[in-house]
């Protein structure tokens, strides 16, 4: 099912929790609702199942306008945070339950829950209580009492947060692998780049109510909008120096000059970021003059990688570096950037320059 949210904003009192939100999900896709605490992402899933009313704008199903909708009227399956399982009832009972609702007869709700079972690998504890299962489990559980309704829409609301790490990474890979299956269009909140970034095949990133940037999770890492995304994507987090932009380059607080690929757009004098991945550092040829003069300050074994922090004037700088160079504390080195992961923000706004 494509979903489409035309300017929906929604409104506590004074709070302005969604603001002028428009964005389009196409037809069976697993897309990820990302951003920070309060930043709206919950909210507008619950203006998407009808838990809560639109302060205005309009929300689309193929079309069709559903705005004013009851959830049980949407097609919609949820999954929330703590599960809500039916403690009393088994496996069987829990995902049966919504057929029972419905009036379907015995056999054929047996028959559906069954087959859903097996869809999230747990057919061979149907008879169990929830208090019987992992967090895992149940969370699978959930999933199954969600799909077993057929629904057009599947919406997650952090399903993930209450596992441990292991248990997280395994569930987020079944949760693709049960979209895929299905191909039911999924809308998947969360606060977790890592899981957003690796099950999605769009992210929907936002802020204070505010839609940052649409796009495939490759695209918002490589070409990000504005300085909000390329701080929140990246794990070490972006590094930012300030400086200004002077006849084609970069020119640091310290006076130390980066010639870039490019300054499209950036006003001769501008106070910038110059936003570098970590991964876009490396060493520079002898006798450029165009460098970051950097010293080290410590060096960190990251399995088969090495990152050096490293001190640029008053800056703290993460740099993926080779085993090769055998760098300590103490060092000092000159780093180039490379084409790739660079960015020009502009520092008052955020604003992209390059």
């Amino acid at each position: 099912m494509r979903v489409e949210m035309k300017n929906l904003s929604k409104h506590f009192g004074r709070v302005k929790a969604v603001n002028d939100f428009s964005v389009i999900l196409n037809d069976g896709e697993l897309v990820c609702l990302l951003g920070p605490s309060g930043c709206g992402k919950s909210t507008v899933l619950n203006m998407l199942s009808g838990i809560l009313p639109v302060t205005g704008g309009k929300i689309y199903f193929d079309d069709e306008d559903v705005t004013d909708l009851p959830p049980e009227q949407r097609g919609i399956g949820l999954v929330f945070q703590n599960y809500a399982l039916y403690p009393h009832m088994t496996v069987l009972g829990n995902i049966c339950f919504p057929l029972e609702i419905q009036g379907l007869p015995k056999a054929e709700r047996i028959q559906r829950a069954t087959e859903m079972a097996e869809l999230v690998h747990m057919e061979g504890m149907l008879h169990r209580k929830p208090k019987e299962l992992s967090g895992g489990q149940q969370q699978r559980v959930a999933i199954a009492r969600a799909l077993v309704k057929r629904p057009n829409l599947l919406l997650l609301d952090e399903p993930l947060s209450n596992l441990d790490a292991r248990l997280r990474l395994e569930m987020r890979e079944e949760i693709r692998r049960i979209q895929l299956q299905t191909k039911v269009t999924t809308i998947f909140v969360t606060h977790d780049q890592e899981e957003a970034m690796s099950i999605s095949d769009h992210i929907v990133l936002m802020k204070d109510g505010f839609l940052q940037q649409h796009d495939d999770p490759q695209a918002l890492y490589n070409e990000p909008a504005n300085q909000f995304v390329a701080d929140f994507l990246g794990n070490p987090p972006i590094n930012n120096i300030k400086g200004a932009i002077h006849s084609g380059f970069f020119v640091a607080q310290n006076g130390d000059k980066v010639r870039l690929p490019e300054t499209d757009g950036a006003p001769e004098g501008v106070k910038v970021h110059l936003a570098i991945r970590a991964e876009s550092f490396m060493m520079a040829d002898e006798g450029d003059e165009s460098c970051l003069h950097c010293t080290v300050e410590n060096v960190y074994q990251l399995g088969k990688e090495e990152m050096a922090l490293l001190n640029f004037g008053d800056t703290q700088v993460r740099a993926y570096l080779s085993f090769d160079y055998g760098l300590k504390a103490g060092d000092e080195v000159t780093l180039q950037v490379r084409d790739r992961g660079v960015f020009l923000f502009d520092l008052e706004t955020g604003r992209r320059y390059a």
